[in-house]
């Protein structure tokens, strides 16, 4: 039965192929919550909405540009069910298959539920949550999760921040990189003092309301998988430049699916840009340089991998963050990256502090794995 397993926490094979000798900690894994299980934690009003219309942004295969198998491995669909639904297939192919000791699960329906009218989107993102705690988080130790807010009404999303904020599997807020306006505007706010008063990060993962980049929609999925970047960096400038920081100076924000070597050209360009035009930003008394390198962290999946690999460790010296990148699988989609394939692409002094170290430090982990 998809979403329902009531199995206790398969104990990692000791002899998996997978396996790797270091801590692993996966900072991305995406559960999908079926609608006959998200239905009766809806109130009645909200589940009659839900049957009669669903949801404000389409779900795959619909989404435009089509991608491949809905954009998931082959191997990920359970029978009759969609990937990322079913607990037991997770266990088997990605925490126990590579040992992994935390997984953090971003369930991208809070993305498009948060945009839906206020009280609609906060009933979706309430009954997804709870459906994350009971179905997943109760039932496998090694997991922690985001949580999804209403992100178009802030007000909402600062209530239901509050919800979970005392229960320490909850680990961060979700966020999309795209909205009906920039993330660092003050109707945003509410949002982000919310989290600062929980002492929780902001993960802004790729995707949302606007998918089109802000260029126009793709023709291509290629120009969509590659745009990453760009509709993160937006986001980052945004909320520099608008004072999100400032306002919040211990608020610290996940880039979550978007790469990372755009950061440092990014960096380049604000600090020369701010050298001259300072009084245009009065808030930002110190280089942006400084002030994103107190509040950034990333994920590896999907980083750039150029032909090189010593390049790879070029860029990141010139970000300056080694100890802000955290390693990420993207399971289940079709661009999955294995703690093997993600540990040869970095410098090897980095390895344990990219695949587990930082997580555990930015997620107040226990070291030794879960119970």
């Amino acid at each position: 039965m998809t979403g329902t397993i009531s199995s206790p926490a398969a104990a990692p094979a000791a002899g998996s192929a997978g396996r790797t000798r270091t801590t692993v900690v996966d900072t991305d894994i995406h559960p999908a919550c079926p609608a006959a299980e998200l239905l009766p934690r809806l109130d009645a009003r909200s589940r009659r909405r839900f049957e009669l219309f669903g949801s404000r942004v389409p779900a795959p295969p619909e989404v435009y540009p089509r991608v491949r198998n809905s954009g998931y491995r082959l191997d990920a669909w359970p029978e009759g069910a969609f990937p990322g639904s079913d607990l037991q297939l997770v266990r088997e192919q990605l925490l126990d298959e590579y040992g992994i000791s935390y997984g953090v699960l971003i369930p991208l329906q809070g993305q498009s539920y948060g945009t839906e009218s206020p009280e609609y989107a906060a009933a979706l993102c309430r009954a997804l949550n709870e459906w994350v705690a009971e179905c997943w988080l109760d039932r496998e130790p090694r997991l922690r999760s985001s949580i999804a807010v209403p992100l178009e009404s802030p007000d909402l999303a600062a209530e239901e921040i509050r919800r979970w904020a005392g229960d320490p599997r909850f680990v961060q807020v979700l966020l999309s990189t795209g909205g009906e306006s920039g993330f660092g505007r003050r109707r945003y706010w509410p949002i982000y003092a919310a989290a600062a008063e929980a002492g929780l990060p902001i993960a802004a993962h790729t995707g949302g309301l606007e998918q089109h980049r802000g260029a126009g929609w793709p023709s291509f999925y290629l120009e969509e998988h590659v745009w990453n970047g760009n509709m993160m960096g937006a986001l980052v400038t945004s909320m520099l430049c608008e004072g999100v920081f400032t306002e919040f100076p211990g608020l610290q924000l996940l880039c979550v699916e978007g790469g990372l070597a755009w950061a440092a050209p990014l960096m380049w360009a604000l600090d020369d840009g701010w050298s001259v035009l300072r009084e245009d930003v009065p808030h930002l008394t110190r280089p942006p340089s400084e002030v994103l390198r107190e509040h950034l962290w990333f994920t590896t999946q999907p980083v750039e991998e150029p032909k090189d690999p010593a390049d790879l460790g070029t860029v990141i010296r010139h970000l300056g963050l080694e100890d802000r990148i955290m390693f990420a699988s993207d399971y289940p989609h079709w661009d999955f990256d294995s703690p093997q394939a993600v540990t040869r692409l970095f410098p090897a002094e980095l390895k344990d502090k990219i695949m587990g170290d930082n997580a555990r430090t930015l997620y107040r982990l226990p070291t030794g794995g879960a119970a």
